[in-house]
């Protein structure tokens, strides 16, 4: 299984690292033609408007665009999840707008009020998910079609699945636990409905 990490900017060798552990043939993506043969592809965290304006200098966005639209499995994380989102609240930034949610960036203040907490993800079994917010967005609202996969608060989506789209707002590349990304690689075989 050969799975594309957008490699702009952000967490990419994170990312690389944790699909390696699981035996996938992770590789880094930065122009279009890269995109070709990939059976999934990763948009990490990182400044999500560096991110979109490199996508469009690289002509990016409109392929990945294309690719969501069709079904191709993707997993956005942090700023990832930003670019995938419909509706970005706060600010000018036009994102691929293929999932169908509106996010707020920074919901929880500047680097300095960053966190990490134990969050229960159902999907990923009993054993809580450590959760690191670093500069995180929150999902302010989820339409229909949606499975909210963990909330901070009865209010706080924090990571959410739409056909084989998958979204969280901190970054699981940063733990040691391979259970997210194990899940994601189960969705991009067709194990997960």
């Amino acid at each position: 299984m050969k799975i594309g990490v957008l490699s702009l900017q952000g967490g990419v060798a994170e990312h690389i690292t944790m699909l390696n552990r699981l035996g996938a043939q992770a590789t880094e993506v930065r122009l279009p033609v890269e995109l070709n043969d990939l059976d999934g592809l990763i948009i990490s965290g990182g400044e999500s408007t560096t991110i979109t304006r490199l996508m469009s200098d690289y002509n990016l966005a409109e392929p990945i665009k294309k690719l969501a639209i069709q079904g191709f499995p993707i997993f956005g994380t942090c700023a990832g999840m930003i670019l995938l989102a419909k509706r970005v609240s706060d600010s000018s930034l036009r994102p691929l707008g293929v999932l169908d949610i509106e996010v707020q960036r920074n919901a929880f203040g500047r680097q300095k009020d960053s966190f990490e907490i134990d969050l229960s993800i159902p999907i990923l079994g009993q054993e809580k998910f450590r959760g690191i917010f670093i500069r995180a967005p929150i999902i302010t609202g989820v339409n229909s079609g949606f499975d909210v996969l963990c909330q901070l608060n009865e209010d706080e989506n924090v990571a959410v699945r739409q056909g084989k789209l998958l979204a969280c707002t901190f970054h699981p590349e940063l733990t040691d636990d391979l259970r997210f990304h194990d899940y994601f690689l189960s969705l991009v075989r067709g194990k997960v409905t």
